[in-house]
């Protein structure tokens, strides 16, 4: 009891799931002729916006909801169609006063699904929380929500993308409701012992995510946080089997704050951070300095596994004048920041390579069949401020090791192929030019290594938009790095995100020829 922090756990056996084949077959797809559609609010009923069509003055919900598409994810090198998937909006699930999970604004959702069907977007991408189906007490598993939810989008003609998410988004989600926090079970633990999440130099902790550092640790009622992790993949699977390689085509595992592989380094939810600001190391919960110590013992420097770099400047710093983050004997090019730099980002390596053995090896045997589409994902921050300086400073603090004399992202990329996964990536929207020239941004320039890196690797890349945009500008630039000259297609682009905002006219007007162009062979 008190390794858990004094918190009765409900707790049972680790359970063990069976599996049964699944059969894969594919749909024929129905194309539906859609040619300057703008779609504009129709009547607002108790919430509830109907959509109308302008150019066929038919309302939306006349569609029909049996309506299948085939699978467009890419399966020879050759083929360069890329499926858009939408994100559903952030705000789509609640709790009632049941306390159990619900679907909110359901009819406007099925309407919204159907508009998005006949615009010819290939799917939806679901957040599958983890504080929601595991919510009250360890083992217990609540997938009724992604059942209706799956269900209503299958029946839309629509495909999905899944994101096993692992982390809170209580933060990110402070000015808008459905905010989803950790399982309960799990905060009471954290709510007696803050070294279950990350913390930073000034000992603040981030409850969005779990530190690694108890990544095999016995934490959580007699299980790990691996172990957490794994028995959720598994009962997910286990639910949704006749829907994997068939409705489900892409899963992606949470491997950090917003899903992403790295460190809580820039937390803008609660007011610490703000753009443009450097971020600050997260490893000062004692289990990770534990491991801190353990790893400067076996280098033969003790002294070096006290604390982080004290020389690394605060979340709102800028490089200059910050010594770490310049050339001098005590910054990253020491000895000490080496071994810092490589610690600091080789855990967050092994971190992801744990969790996506557990899950490659639980997807192997629905990938064996050719007819399978089912891709692993892993998705990564795209910290793109300050690239154009020497240490790159943000993304050091965030846990890629990737200055102008290193290449950070080859060790992931070459981790993520081990396991066939693809690289998620976000910034496909973004520009340089578009960016505040004093702070050193390069998104095209960060686009172009993860690209390079991925062709060497061998491993393919889907991507999303980080801002939201409308414009033909933006929505052209998401194409042409979609279809990069000098490598593969990425295999799927996903809109981030659904709101009501990407169905008025102006807007719908641009996103239905970007989607028509995207799913055309080139």
């Amino acid at each position: 009891m008190a390794e858990n922090g004094g918190v009765a756990c409900k707790c049972t056996e680790r359970g063990i799931y069976g599996f049964r084949g699944a059969r894969f077959d594919k749909r024929s797809r129905i194309r539906k002729n859609l040619r300057n559609v703008s779609m504009i609010p129709l009547f607002k009923h108790n919430g509830l916006f109907i959509w109308r069509s302008i150019a066929a003055n038919n309302c939306i919900f006349s569609m029909d909801a049996r309506e299948k598409s085939r699978s467009t994810t890419l399966e020879t090198p050759g083929h360069k169609r890329v499926p858009i998937f939408v994100m559903m909006p952030v705000d789509s699930f609640g709790i009632d006063t049941s306390g159990a999970p619900r679907i909110r604004r359901i009819k406007a959702l099925t309407i919204s699904l159907k508009a998005l069907k006949l615009a010819g977007v290939h799917g939806i991408a679901v957040e599958v929380w983890w504080g929601i189906v595991e919510r009250f007490s360890p083992f217990v598993y609540n997938w009724s929500l992604y059942e209706e939810l799956f269900k209503l989008i299958s029946e839309s003609g629509l495909k999905l993308h899944v994101a096993l998410s692992f982390h809170s988004n209580m933060h990110s989600s402070s000015r808008v409701k459905g905010g989803v926090s950790l399982p309960l079970w799990i905060v009471e633990i954290g709510d007696l012992n803050k070294d279950i999440y990350y913390r930073d130099q000034n000992g603040f902790s981030n409850d969005d995510y779990l530190t690694l550092g108890v990544d095999e640790l016995p934490l959580f009622c007699g299980r790990t946080a691996l172990q957490c992790y794994e028995d959720f993949m598994f009962s997910f699977i286990n639910k949704f089997e006749s829907f994997i390689g068939s409705v489900i085509e892409e899963i992606s595992v949470g491997l950090g704050p917003s899903g992403e592989l790295r460190y809580p380094a820039h937390p803008f939810g609660d007011g610490r951070w703000r753009f443009p600001g450097i971020g600050e190391f997260q490893c000062y919960d004692k289990y990770m300095m534990r491991d801190l110590k353990i790893a400067a013992c076996q280098e033969g420097k003790p002294q070096w596994g006290d604390k982080g770099p004290q020389n690394a400047g605060y979340y709102n710093s800028l490089p200059s004048g910050v010594p770490f983050f310049e050339e001098g004997q005590e910054s990253f090019l020491s000895d000490y920041g080496r071994f810092f730099l490589e610690w600091y980002s080789g855990r967050l390596i092994r971190h992801a390579d744990a969790i996506l053995t557990k899950a490659a090896n639980m997807l192997k045997k629905y990938q064996e069949s050719k007819k399978s589409s089912v891709l692993l994902v892993a998705k990564i921050g795209g910290i793109y401020w300050w690239y154009h300086t020497l240490s790159h400073p943000a993304e050091l603090t965030a846990g890629y090791y990737n200055t102008a004399l290193r290449d950070g992202y080859d060790p992931v990329a070459s981790m993520l192929s081990r396991h066939g996964a693809a690289l998620h990536i976000s910034c496909l929207e973004m520009m340089d030019n578009e960016t505040p020239p004093t702070y050193l941004c390069s998104p095209e320039r960060l686009l172009q290594q993860i690209w390079t890196v991925s062709k060497k690797r061998i491993v393919h890349l889907t991507g999303r938009n980080t801002n939201e945009r409308f414009d033909k500008a933006g929505l052209w630039q998401i194409h042409a790095n979609c279809y990069h000259p000098q490598a593969e297609a990425v295999r799927s682009f996903t809109y981030f995100r659904m709101n009501e905002k990407i169905f008025r006219a102006e807007n719908w007007n641009n996103f239905v020829p970007f989607v028509r162009k995207m799913s055309t062979d080139m």
